[in-house]
């Protein structure tokens, strides 16, 4: 079992937001997608927040026959009687229109996916509050926990903010951090923080109520930005020290996954670890089986040590039987 120290809420002094005759807090409208936006979901719940209406992307097709799919947040919401609406754009009149009329004391937004216009982030009398998952401003934009371990951060955290119309620059509200296992994913962090993030928004919404919640605008220093990852994010550059290959490895896990070609055919690196030694083969090359692992030069004189390894539509193998399967010979280069 990992340890991962101490969490921590971060408390933020500064002009405190005081309490207004404005419609009660418990009238929530909640906007939210993927997996990492039902626990918020579920705490909201649990606090006795539950939303007057859970607003969600629209089904997609998925799977292999294609056929449309609700998001996780539109399915646990209806599985609870929760009321739930899926507009293609939210800034369309008819949403803006329907979203009013329910009257709505704040917006609480995770993950939703998509630009929320002007119109739409004054509706809400206490304003749209957003869960980020990073320490802001560190690490803003689509994906910040695959970003926070490809550069080999050691924490992270989740933000509450009031949100504007820039890009997660908003004045931060609270915040919570946490160390990142050494070992850990994308998948298994992503995990955590969403969990982490429920219980950090409800504790928001019960102090923006009190009336006693600071605000601390952004500061200009320590600004980075995630980017939105695509499969080509996991395509895998030898050049790169081992540790760099390691750390993009775990946060490529379980999307888009990391990948090169061997043999003009992509192979997906599905486990791996740093490894010891080096020289000076060109990067990409393989240096041969180290006991059950192959291991694989790469920038600076480093060694990237692959435990298992796939091809497209094939089963997950250890390195050794790979390696005995396809007959590869030390001196091969991955492209």
């Amino acid at each position: 079992m990992r340890s991962y120290g101490q969490d921590a809420e971060i408390c933020l002094h500064s002009p405190v937001l005081s309490s207004r005759a404005m419609p009660d807090l418990d009238r929530v409208l909640f906007f939210g997608t993927p997996d990492f936006a039902v626990p918020t979901l579920a705490a909201l719940v649990a606090a006795g927040r539950a939303p007057v209406r859970v607003v969600t992307q629209p089904a997609r097709p998925a799977g292999r026959g294609r056929r449309p799919q609700d998001p996780p947040v539109a399915s646990w919401a209806r599985a609870r009687g929760l009321e739930v609406s899926q507009p293609e754009r939210v800034r369309s009149p008819a949403f803006l229109e329907e979203a009013a009329a329910l009257a709505p004391g704040v917006a609480v937004v995770v993950a939703f996916g998509q630009i929320f216009p002007r119109a739409l982030l004054d509706l809400p009398s206490r304003g749209c509050v957003n869960l980020h998952a990073s320490l802001l401003p560190r690490w803003r934009g689509a994906a910040p926990i695959q970003a926070a371990i490809a550069a080999g951060d050691v924490r992270t955290g989740v933000t509450t903010m009031l949100m504007e119309e820039g890009l997660d620059t908003g004045p931060i509200l609270l915040q919570e951090e946490t160390a990142i296992g050494s070992g850990e994913t994308a998948g298994e962090l992503s995990r955590r923080l969403a969990q982490m993030g429920g219980g950090l928004m409800v504790r928001t919404l019960e102090r923006l109520e009190r009336g006693d919640l600071a605000l601390r605008p952004q500061p200009a220093e320590g600004v980075t930005y995630a980017p939105r990852l695509t499969r080509d994010s996991g395509r895998i550059d030898w050049r790169l020290a081992a540790r760099e290959l390691h750390n993009r490895l775990r946060a490529f896990t379980p999307w888009p996954g990391l990948t090169a070609e061997l043999r003009g055919q992509p192979v997906k690196v599905v486990a791996a670890e740093v490894g010891e030694g080096g020289g000076g083969a060109a990067p990409g090359s393989l240096l041969g089986l180290r006991g059950d692992r192959l291991a694989v030069a790469c920038g600076g004189g480093t060694v990237l040590d692959l435990t298992e390894l796939q091809r497209p539509g094939k089963r997950v193998l250890r390195a050794v039987d790979f390696v005995n399967g396809e007959r590869l010979r030390a001196g091969e280069v991955f492209s």
